[in-house]
């Protein structure tokens, strides 16, 4: 695989910004709102070319981010997002996105099976996947050679005594490993669980060896660098990295406890007021193509949604990490999709996390 992909030609167009200041949707054009460094511009070109379109890219850094941006009129701004699983429920129950027609999406049929009914989107009536992968614990091998495959490593102060570590901001994310750590399982859903776990977050926050919250892509830098020796990241990220610093990383592994850690899916959906509905039909069936699906792995490095993609996937992403192994994958949890009174606790705990 080549290694000379650039994430600088994902930098905010000129259109996407005008977007983002207001800008009114136009037709002949797709408005794609998607995480950063996350799609193949030869993608964009290649789907352009075959419709005779433009497709103008904005991006977001976080679920929040995401939905704030929607709250605020981006139902009609933008034709297609790509949230995460545990926001789905959330957007379909506020009116945030529309149902998709199956009858215009005939590559559906090339999804994973583990996919087409998911907990999230029952029947996926309103998202198709577009990557997936899992969130795990990334370390030093050099510093901790006899450490055991647990959580324990970032919050037993016995076991890391003066090594720099961090956590992840996404906050359920990280209440989950806690949870996970404490025995009570990674999809911690019950209000005492989330206290628990809250309790341990603000005790291993305040150790002196804690360099903070940060997200998956910097706490790899930070490790490579030295600046921490263990934290929170994602396969895709960290198989990305090691292939193009082989030397950085040598040292450093991803692993998923044993307790148990986050699988995570990113899916394409449609706001409920998009602009131009019937193109971003034509766009998530595009990416669902099997070929379209690998090329979007082999450059970003996640798991493919895709069954039929599989046979056009680099190697690389047909092992583990990438690919989680059978025995991996049961120790797997989808990210709860919080409600009520467990949403309203899991606020408040959070902002004490951050406050203490």
């Amino acid at each position: 695989m080549s290694l000379n992909k650039t994430r600088a030609a994902l930098a905010i167009s000129l259109g996407s910004m005008l977007l983002a200041g207001g800008a009114q949707a136009e037709e002949g054009k797709l408005y794609l709102f998607n995480w950063t460094q996350y799609m193949d511009p030869e993608i964009i070109e290649a789907f352009e070319e075959k419709f005779g379109v433009e497709v103008v890219q904005n991006y977001f850094n976080s679920n929040p981010e995401l939905v704030s941006k929607l709250n605020a009129g981006g139902t009609s701004q933008y034709d297609i997002i790509v949230p995460s699983n545990y926001y789905i429920p959330r957007l379909i129950e506020t009116g945030l996105v529309q149902k998709l027609d199956p009858s215009k999406l005939p590559n559906l049929e090339n999804v994973m099976e583990q996919f087409r009914d998911p907990s999230y989107d029952p029947g996926s009536e309103y998202s198709a996947p577009y990557q997936w992968g899992v969130t795990g614990m990334v370390y030093n091998t050099e510093t901790f050679p006899d450490a055991a495959n647990s959580w324990s490593l970032l919050f037993d102060p016995d076991i890391n005594v003066d090594y720099p570590f961090s956590l992840i901001q996404d906050g359920q994310v990280a209440v989950g490993a806690a949870c996970a750590s404490l025995g009570a399982g990674y999809e911690c859903g019950d209000i005492e669980s989330l206290k628990n776990a809250a309790h341990l977050l603000i005790e291993t926050k305040n150790r002196d060896n804690f360099s903070g919250f940060a997200d998956g892509t910097p706490t790899l830098q930070q490790l490579a660098r030295g600046v921490v020796h263990a934290g929170m990241s994602f396969n895709g990220d960290y198989l990305f990295y090691k292939e193009e610093d082989p030397e950085a990383f040598a040292n450093l592994t991803f692993a998923i406890p044993d307790e148990g850690a986050e699988m995570w899916v990113d899916s394409m959906m449609i706001p409920a007021d998009a602009p131009n509905p019937d193109l971003a039909h034509k766009f998530i069936n595009f990416i669902l193509d099997a070929e379209v699906g690998a090329q979007l792995s082999n450059y970003n490095y996640y798991a493919s949604p895709n069954e039929a993609a599989r046979p056009y996937l680099d190697e690389v992403l047909t092992e583990s990490p990438t690919q989680p192994t059978e025995e991996e994958m049961q120790r797997l949890h989808f990210t709860p999709s919080l409600k009520g009174e467990a949403l309203q606790t899991f606020q408040q705990l959070w902002s004490e996390v951050k406050a203490r």
